[in-house]
């Protein structure tokens, strides 16, 4: 069965006597509609991917965009075959987007929007510099060519690598303008809105994000290489947003490529190339429980919850 796969965010002002009663009328929804996925909301606004039927995909957002604050939530919509998630959960956070770094507010000003048909043209020039605001981990899976790879573990750690290692570059290289992209647009709205506070100017952002630029340039035209990583069971979308060729591991959450499940480090639901120095004895005994656990679930045709995924991004 195909389902309808949105993912939205939105930096709004929410009063904190608001989210509880948000958080039940949303639970309350997507249960009834037969929603998956997750929605984060916190005092600086709303996060969140979810898959369905179209129409309960379509009433949730009808009801979040009853809310005036909501009317111009920012939409991805793509497809996938069957559900991408296995529960529906909506979680209040402190952030919707993980900077930890409070002078990061994009209510108070964001990178200037480059739609995607002006993008190439950005990657093109010289003068431009090109940052990829994404973590590690996704950016191995592709990303534009050119573009620099911050190497960060979290998003969190993007502010100490501006510090570090961007102020140091823009010194050296004096670009005209600094060009960021993420998945769907909601990391650049706090990553620019950083720089634009820690005295950076000419900052833009690809509008969307990769996953808008997937959808409204044609792949003949395009200067995208790989594929996209995202932050649910499809693990990464091709340029046709269709999923591609990586799998994860069940014991981490992060991305492997159909090589690295040969790789003695491998075992299915207990390690990979990523985790094996992570975790003690006794965890990956647990995780091969676990794995037990869900073949025989799977064998006796019942659904089993033990899908490990990184934090909801964008």
């Amino acid at each position: 069965m195909r389902v309808q796969v949105a993912s939205f965010y939105r930096f709004v002002p929410f009063g904190s006597e608001e989210l509880p009663l948000w958080r039940a009328r949303l639970l309350a929804l997507g249960s009834e509609a037969g929603l998956k996925g997750t929605v984060l909301l916190a005092r600086e606004g709303i996060n969140g991917t979810v898959c369905g039927p179209a129409s309960a995909v379509a009433a949730l957002l009808a009801l979040l965009e009853a809310d005036p604050r909501l009317a111009s939530l920012e939409v991805k919509r793509s497809e996938a075959t069957g559900a991408v998630f296995h529960r529906f959960k909506v979680r209040l956070k402190s952030e919707i987007v993980t900077m930890a770094e409070p002078s990061a507010q994009p209510a108070l000003g964001t990178g200037i929007p480059v739609p995607p048909a002006h993008w190439n043209a950005l990657l093109d020039d010289p003068d431009t510099l090109t940052i990829d605001t994404r973590n590690h981990y996704e950016v191995a899976l592709g990303s534009f060519a050119g573009a620099i790879d911050p190497g960060t573990e979290n998003f969190s750690d993007f502010p100490a690598w501006v510090e570090r290692h961007l102020r140091p570059l823009v010194a050296q290289r004096r670009p005209q303008r600094l060009a960021l992209f993420c998945t769907g647009g909601i990391r650049c709205e706090k990553a620019t809105a950083h720089l634009l506070n820690q005295g950076f100017d000419n900052v833009l952002q690809l509008q969307g994000g990769i996953l808008n630029y997937l959808e409204q340039v044609p792949e003949a035209e395009s200067r995208w290489h790989g594929e996209c990583y995202v932050f649910d069971q499809r693990v990464a979308l091709d340029h046709r947003l269709r999923p591609g060729n990586y799998h994860v591991c069940h014991a981490c959450g992060l991305p492997l490529a159909p090589a690295d499940l040969g790789l003695e480090s491998y075992v299915a639901g207990v390690s990979c190339r990523h985790c094996i120095d992570r975790f003690s004895d006794a965890d990956r005994e647990r995780f091969a429980e676990r794995q037990r656990q869900m073949r025989r679930a799977e064998a006796s045709g019942v659904a089993h919850i033990g899908r490990v995924m990184p934090t909801v991004g964008g």
